[in-house]
């Protein structure tokens, strides 16, 4: 059975899995073990905040559920670090999310391909930098996560060679968001969606959508 604390995070969302809270909750209970294992040897979230993992990383993650819809299956996710928040929302949509996973840094790398191979997951983790990567190379994404990677102007950047015309970006960013958007907004065009964080109360979810470059 699945410990309280990895059901409370997983139980709001019953609706939108693709299994049994159960199932999901055991299985981010074995990722939650290989994290604290390889965290030993590999600087995978803050260690300030691995005492609260599954508050301040697993429920933050999967609070994206909520901006997914059911004709989403293709994910890239930019700069994975230790898999925020791509692994638990895999996990959850496991069985229907098709998962790129973009990370440099090859001990992390490992990490999260070891994370892929025990949970069964339908995931690819490529080790280039998000610069290197030709998106003619992949497939065109419904969805674009990043979580605590790079200002949003840099992020829009990285992100319009894989946008498709029905493309979305959801996006985790704190309180210097307002700030991120003027900025970004300055060289690039898009609709965005604002929603309150569920685990941050500075936080927010960012949903872009129709990302273009301003024309200088």
């Amino acid at each position: 059975m699945a410990s309280p604390e990895a059901l409370a995070a997983v139980a709001p969302y019953a609706d939108l899995l693709t299994r049994d809270v159960e199932s999901v909750a055991r299985d981010l209970e074995s990722y939650a073990d290989l994290l604290r294992k390889w965290q030993r040897i590999q600087n995978l979230v803050s260690r300030e905040t691995l005492t609260e993992l599954w508050s301040r990383h697993m429920a933050d993650s999967l609070q994206a559920l909520a901006r997914i819809t059911e004709k989403d299956s293709n994910f890239i996710d930019l700069g994975s670090g230790g898999g925020f928040p791509a692994m638990p929302l895999a996990t959850a949509l496991k069985g229907r999310a098709h998962y790129l996973l973009v990370e440099p840094t090859q001990r992390k790398v490992s990490f999260l391909r070891t994370v892929a191979r025990e949970l069964g997951l339908d995931t690819k983790v490529d080790s280039r930098r998000i610069e290197q990567i030709d998106p003619r190379e992949t497939f065109v994404p419904d969805v674009i996560t990043s979580r605590a990677l790079a200002n949003l102007e840099a992020l829009c950047g990285m992100m319009l060679p894989f946008f498709g015309p029905n493309t979305r970006a959801i996006l985790h960013k704190g309180r210097e968001h307002v700030e991120e958007l003027e900025q970004a907004s300055t060289r690039f065009a898009f609709n965005v969606l604002v929603t309150r964080s569920d685990t941050d109360p500075n936080g927010v979810l960012l949903e872009l959508s129709n990302l273009s470059r301003k024309d200088r």
